[in-house]
């Protein structure tokens, strides 16, 4: 694959991960893989630090400012470093006209692309061996003739 289709794809997995996190319950880890990926891709000066954008949804009413990243054709905001907002030039509010391109990939789809390339392994889940399937087995007790049912003992 070549270098611009894999960049364009990795972008385009960014890009749905983001989409997700966005309605999910607990988002933080589609937030963490998109941190890192980005975060790459700015060390391998693959992506580009644009400016700074304020944010639509201040903390504790204090406003406050994020990093605009280009990636490929799509832009991403990530939180900035101490050295960004004293560097990078600030863009003032957020356009609300502009868009990403739209683009067909599901979430495993995106996640198996950017697992590897963050070196991402999702931790194993452990193996079970439980006897019964349920948390609520009660022992049968038909058939017997005393209640509770007892231990036997055998008498040889």
């Amino acid at each position: 694959m070549s270098n611009d289709a894999e960049l364009q794809q990795l972008a385009q997995a960014i890009f749905t991960v983001n989409r997700h996190a966005k309605t999910a319950l607990e988002p933080q880890h589609l937030y963490f893989i998109k941190k890192e990926a980005i975060n790459k891709l700015l060390k391998e000066k693959r992506a580009k630090k644009i400016g700074l954008h304020f944010t639509d949804r201040p903390k504790y009413s204090n406003q406050h400012s994020t990093l605009l990243v280009k990636v490929a054709d799509y832009y991403f905001h990530i939180p900035p470093s101490k050295e960004d907002i004293q560097e990078l030039e600030h863009l003032g509010s957020l356009d609300k006209n502009f868009r990403n391109p739209q683009t067909k990939m599901s979430l495993s789809q995106a996640k198996r692309i950017l697992y590897p390339y963050i070196n991402y392994k999702p931790p194993s889940k452990p193996k079970h061996n439980h006897t019964y399937a349920s948390s609520y087995y009660t022992p049968s007790s038909l058939g017997k003739m005393e209640w509770p049912p007892t231990k036997r003992r055998r008498n040889y």
